[in-house]
């Protein structure tokens, strides 16, 4: 197959994928999200648990994969039948608990389970409740992407103002946070191994800088990526400029710092 060729295949899969959203359209995805509680699908947000479970079992038939339980039976089938994926625009989102070690060191371990545990539920809210899908929670860091195909044309905007809420949530849960905000072109789709295990996910260039920002977030901080304020048409000048140098990265990259002392309650 000739690069051409699987350009547009790849086009056509995420034309399927964004429009038809592995069949649960968006409107599914904002009822399913609305019911209780998680654990619930990576991809179409049906709850594993509570009433919300016997919900979508008894209308849907959806119930958690046996194979990965990041998503229900459907997803996980339908992620096997169509991998693959294309290159897309896309925002990105990474956020990490700052000096989590040091943290360890003064709680119990059960206290410190409860934090972490904490930080995952509302950062997972506050990013399914903007369209966001959650790539994936690990050790003391949440990733998120967001795209046209389900959130819609202001998908960076929207990135930008999931940052800020869910700064926000932290300093009340008194979880100290760093976040890095960036957007560009990842190939984003279905990958995983030959025996059938699969993830969404988006990988490339452009996601990996989006993990170096944040790496460099302070507690208490986010930096923005000039390219993503660029995209979501915000107007940044207000904000502290820094020209960061980052591992992996060829050339600087020109962000906006914004402490979480200056946005509003």
């Amino acid at each position: 197959m000739n690069e051409n060729k699987s350009t547009d295949v790849g086009k056509v899969w995420w034309f399927w994928f964004s429009t038809n959203a592995f069949h649960v359209d968006k409107r599914l995805r904002h009822i399913f999200r609305a019911l209780p509680r998680d654990p619930r699908c990576k991809f179409c947000n049906a709850p594993f648990q509570g009433v919300g479970a016997v919900i979508v079992r008894a209308l849907f038939g959806k119930r958690r994969s046996d194979l990965n339980p990041n998503f229900c039976n459907l997803c996980e089938v339908a992620s096997r039948e169509f991998p693959g994926g294309a290159e897309v625009e896309m925002s990105m989102l990474f956020a990490d608990v700052r000096g989590s070690t040091a943290l360890s060191e003064q709680m119990s371990a059960m206290e410190f389970s409860q934090l972490i545990n904490r930080f995952y539920t509302e950062s997972t809210k506050v990013i399914v409740d903007e369209d966001g899908l959650v790539e994936k929670l690990a050790g003391d860091s949440v990733a998120a992407f967001w795209g046209a195909g389900f959130a819609g044309p202001d998908y960076v905007r929207r990135t930008v103002e999931v940052a800020q809420k869910l700064m926000r949530v932290m300093e009340r849960q008194k979880i100290p946070v760093g976040i890095g905000v960036h957007s560009g072109t990842a190939f984003f789709g279905a990958m995983g191994t030959p025996e059938g295990l699969v993830n969404i996910s988006a990988i490339g260039d452009e996601v990996n800088t989006a993990a170096r920002l944040c790496s460099q977030a302070a507690a208490g901080e986010i930096i923005i990526s000039e390219q993503a304020l660029m995209a979501a048409g915000i107007d940044g000048s207000e904000l502290a400029s820094r020209s960061l140098e980052l591992k992996g990265i060829s050339e600087p990259v020109p962000v906006r710092a914004l402490r979480a002392s200056s946005l509003d309650d």
